[in-house]
């Protein structure tokens, strides 16, 4: 089997992270994976040489990182055709997770969560096979001191944590392995 694709753009390294896991549990699974920058990439790359890919992309300021928006477009007819799942990396999910939300700030959330990825698609045209929103990180110590301001108030608003001198993931590795645990059994089962 050829190896599974893994694609992501990150700024302050925690999609990274996420891509790393969802390799090693491929990897766990007996399916080559090779984790890839998008930022990185040779122009004349093509996914031919994947059995599939999963794409991880953080969103800023609601929009997904524009070189993955980029990638996307160059390969999404490739992408249409390959086993794809694509990770949504994002603080907004951490809020449609969140425990102690009212049910209608979790629904805010949730449709916050939803409109970036219908922009997404509308900026793409690539309509992903399996979607999985993922909690990202508040990295208050990689942040200039105006993003951490930004992100601040952001947090404020969502009710997240807003000490700037401490550092805080929200990711739910747990479901984050289900998910990969459920593409793996998909493409072993091809």
């Amino acid at each position: 089997m050829k190896p599974i694709g893994i694609f992501y753009a990150t700024r302050e390294g925690q999609t990274r992270r996420i891509a790393d896991h969802v390799a090693g549990r491929l990897r766990e699974h007996g399916v080559a994976a090779r984790v890839r920058n998008v930022q990185d990439l040779p122009a004349a790359l093509t996914l031919d040489k994947y059995a599939g890919v999963v794409l991880a992309a953080s969103v800023h300021a609601g929009e997904h990182e524009s070189e993955m928006v980029r990638f996307v477009r160059k390969h999404r007819a490739e992408l249409e055709r390959l086993p794809a799942a694509f990770l949504s990396v994002t603080l907004s999910e951490a809020g449609a997770e969140k425990k102690d939300a009212s049910p209608e700030e979790q629904a805010r959330f949730a449709a916050d969560v939803r409109k970036m990825l219908d922009h997404f698609v509308e900026q793409t045209g690539w309509h992903p096979q399996r979607v999985k929103p993922i909690a990202g990180a508040l990295q208050y110590s990689k942040y200039s001191i105006i993003v951490r301001f930004i992100m601040k108030r952001i947090a404020r608003q969502a009710g997240a944590a807003t000490d700037t001198s401490k550092d805080y993931e929200y990711t739910d590795w747990a479901a984050l392995t289900r998910f990969i645990d459920e593409f793996a059994g998909e493409l072993l089962s091809r």
